[in-house]
């Protein structure tokens, strides 16, 4: 009898391993996912439209905050390993990150490519610059998201965007590369942080004296003179929320190493 019940357990016990298996695959194949994130950068406000002759569940995006569309660049909206593509007649010049778990981006009418061909790319990373190659009527980020082949609905921060007839009904602000970056000193004193790169937007806060800044993005603008030097660079800082000359940053280059665009 002993025997018996222990042979009905393990019976049990394989059963029930074999009901929980399936659970644990979809479980696994949720967490592998990736959280999308817009794929232009940080703070940008651009606007989006889908047509009847996209292909799959493509999105266009264009700026709608008054920056230029055309060179703006273009991010990995999560991380995977990068291949660069040309299509005459269609994509133009094009990128796809694949994302691993079945998972595949495509971006499409890039004027450049800035990733090396087979590149392992992080999310927030540029993998090119927005263009009109292939047919296109002008300057756009066609984005599109793949599983296992077949395009999916978009879905950015794990909301799905709507599938507006034309731009302007709909917008989307990026959190693409805004977090991290990179850490620099400041120089000289009374530093006025602006809320754009110009000299005539306003003041959002001060640096008293030489301050350690965490700068996540940066972006030409106004020409800026100071103590012998010119720049047009301007740095983004993440704490201060606002835009200072990159003549104030401590850094020989006028552009500075390692730092996205705007």
């Amino acid at each position: 009898m002993g025997r018996l019940l222990a042979v009905l357990v393990g019976a049990l016990a394989v059963l029930a391993g074999l009901t929980a298996a399936p659970a644990r695959a979809e479980t696994a194949g949720t967490l592998a996912t990736p959280n999308f994130k817009a794929p232009y950068p940080c703070g940008q406000k651009w606007t989006y439209s889908h047509h009847s002759a996209e292909v799959r569940r493509a999105l266009d995006f264009v700026r709608a905050d008054g920056g230029s569309t055309a060179g703006t660049p273009v991010l990995a909206s999560a991380a995977g390993t990068a291949t660069r593509h040309y299509q005459a007649g269609g994509a133009g010049n094009y990128v796809v990150v694949d994302h691993g778990g079945g998972w595949k981006t495509y971006y499409f009418h890039l004027a450049s490519f800035s990733v090396a061909n087979g590149a392992w790319v992080g999310q927030g990373q540029q993998i090119g610059t927005t263009g009109s190659t292939g047919n296109s009527s002008g300057a756009h980020i066609h984005y599109e998201q793949l599983y296992n082949g077949v395009g999916q609905n978009i879905r950015i921060n794990g909301s799905g965007l709507a599938y507006p007839g034309s731009y302007h009904q709909a917008y989307l602000t990026s959190d693409n590369g805004c977090g991290g970056g990179s850490s620099f000193m400041t120089w000289g004193s009374g530093v006025r942080v602006r809320a754009d790169a110009y000299l005539s937007s306003p003041v959002v806060a001060g640096l008293a004296g030489p301050t350690r800044v965490t700068v996540v993005c940066q972006k030409q603008g106004d020409t800026v003179n100071a103590e012998g030097y010119t720049n047009n660079w301007w740095s983004k800082l993440r704490d201060q929320g606002g835009f200072i000359s990159n003549i104030y940053i401590d850094h020989p280059a006028a552009q500075l190493p390692g730092v996205p665009v705007c």
